[in-house]
C-alpha cells in the first residue's frame, strides 16, 4: 500500500447514510403517511453504513501509517481523533444540557444521569435497562459510542498483530458480535445499541481495508456484485415477511448480514470509475456536500426535527423547513466552528509527510 488514494464516491455516500438516517427519525406517523413510515425503518441502517465506512477507512490510514513506519502512531491517531469527534459532540451536550434549559426548551438532568453521554457510555443504560440506571441526552448519540469504542482498540489491535493476522481479527470480531448478541437476546436483553452486538459492521469495513492492503480490490468486483445482490434480496424479504415482528433469530442475523451488504456497496464503488452509471449518481456534488456536513447533520436534525415538528406545520411546510434549517446549521458549525479543529490536525501528521486524503478520514 504505498498510498491511499482518495475515493470520491465514498464522500458522495457519506451524505448517503446521513440522508438515511434522517429520512428514518422524520415524525412520519403525524402526517398519516404509513406506507413511508413502514419504508423509513430502512433509513435506520443509515448507522450501519456510517460503522462498515469509519471501519474501512480508519482501517486503512492505520494500516498505510503502520506500514510505512510512522512516527507517533498512537499520539497523532487519537488526538486527530478527537480533533474531529470531540468539540462538537462535546459542544452540543453543552446546548442540550445547559444552553436550551434557558429558553425553556429542555430541562438540565442531574450530573449523574449526563455522565454516561461524557464518558461515551449512553449505550450501557440504553441496553441494560432492568439495571435502571438513570441516563438523559440525545438518544441518538449511542452509536458514536459505539464508533469511539472502536477508536479506543482497534488501533492496538492494528499496530500490535502482524498484518496478515488483521484478516482473523476482523473475522473473529463479527464472529463474537454474533455470540453476544445470542446471549443477551437468550437472556431477554436487547441488543440494538450494546458495543459489543454492533462491532461487526465496524469490523465489515476493516475486513475490506485488509482486502485492499492485500490486493486490488477490483479483483474482488464479482464477489461485490453477487453478494450484495444476495444480501439485499435476503434482507428484503425478511423485511416484507417477518419486519416488525422482534424475532430473535432475525435480530441475532440481522446486523451482520446488513453490514455484508454495505461492505459489499463500499467494496464496489471504491473500484467502479466515476463514469459508471452508480458511481456518478453517489459522486454528485449535493450528496458529496452533505457527506462533507454529515457530521453536524447526524448531531442536530433530531433537535431540529422535534423543534419543528411541535409547530403543528402542515406537512410540506415542516419537511423543507426540517430539512433546511438542519443543513444550514450543519454547514455553519462545519464552516464556523467544526473546520478550526480540523486544521489543527495538519500540526499531528506523520513526519514523512505521508498523504492521507483528508476528505476520506471519517
Amino acid at each position: 500500500m504505498p498510498k491511499i488514494t482518495h475515493i470520491h464516491a465514498l464522500d458522495g455516500l457519506r451524505g448517503i447514510a446521513a440522508l438515511m438516517v434522517m429520512f428514518f427519525h422524520f415524525n412520519w406517523q403525524s402526517f398519516n403517511f404509513s406506507l413511508i413510515n413502514k419504508v423509513a425503518v430502512f433509513g435506520q441502517t443509515g448507522v450501519d453504513l456510517f460503522f462498515v465506512l469509519s471501519g474501512f477507512l480508519i482501517t486503512r490510514i492505520l494500516i498505510f501509517t503502520k506500514e510505512n513506519h510512522s512516527n507517533n502512531f498512537f499520539y497523532n491517531f487519537y488526538i486527530r481523533r478527537s480533533l474531529r469527534i470531540f468539540p462538537l459532540y462535546y459542544g452540543f451536550l453543552i446546548l442540550v444540557y445547559f444552553v436550551l434549559p434557558l429558553f425553556k426548551i429542555d430541562n438540565t438532568p442531574p450530573l449523574s444521569n449526563q455522565l454516561w453521554y461524557y464518558l461515551y457510555l449512553q449505550n450501557i443504560p440504553a441496553t441494560f435497562t432492568d439495571l435502571n440506571l438513570q441516563s438523559s441526552g440525545p438518544g441518538h448519540f449511542w452509536s458514536l459510542a459505539v464508533e469511539e469504542h472502536f477508536y479506543l482498540f482497534w488501533p492496538l489491535l492494528v499496530y500490535f498483530l502482524p498484518s496478515k493476522r488483521l484478516l482473523w481479527a476482523s473475522l473473529g470480531i463479527i464472529l463474537l458480535a454474533l455470540v453476544i448478541r445470542i446471549i443477551l437476546l437468550t437472556h431477554n436483553i436487547g441488543v440494538f445499541y450494546f458495543t459489543l452486538c454492533r462491532f461487526d459492521a465496524l469490523a465489515m469495513g476493516s475486513l475490506l481495508a485488509y482486502l485492499e492492503y492485500k490486493n486490488d480490490l477490483s479483483i474482488y468486483r464479482k464477489y461485490f456484485v453477487n453478494i450484495g445482490i444476495f444480501s439485499l434480496v435476503l434482507l428484503l424479504i425478511t423485511w416484507r415477511f417477518t419486519g416488525g415482528q422482534g424475532l430473535d433469530f432475525i435480530e441475532m442475523l440481522k446486523f451482520t448480514m446488513i453490514a455484508l451488504f454495505y461492505l459489499c456497496l463500499v467494496g464496489y464503488l471504491s473500484i467502479e470509475k466515476h463514469q459508471n452509471l452508480i458511481p456518478k449518481i453517489v459522486s454528485n456534488p449535493l450528496l458529496v456536500f452533505t457527506g462533507k456536513i454529515s457530521y453536524g447533520l447526524y448531531v442536530f436534525h433530531p433537535l431540529i426535527f422535534g423543534i419543528i415538528g411541535n409547530q403543528n406545520q402542515n406537512f410540506y411546510v415542516c419537511i423543507v423547513t426540517s430539512l433546511f434549517l438542519t443543513y444550514l446549521i450543519a454547514y455553519l458549525s462545519y464552516e464556523l466552528y467544526e473546520k478550526n479543529f480540523i486544521k489543527m490536525k495538519r500540526y499531528f501528521e506523520d513526519s514523512k509527510n505521508l498523504t492521507i486524503p483528508k476528505s476520506n478520514e471519517p
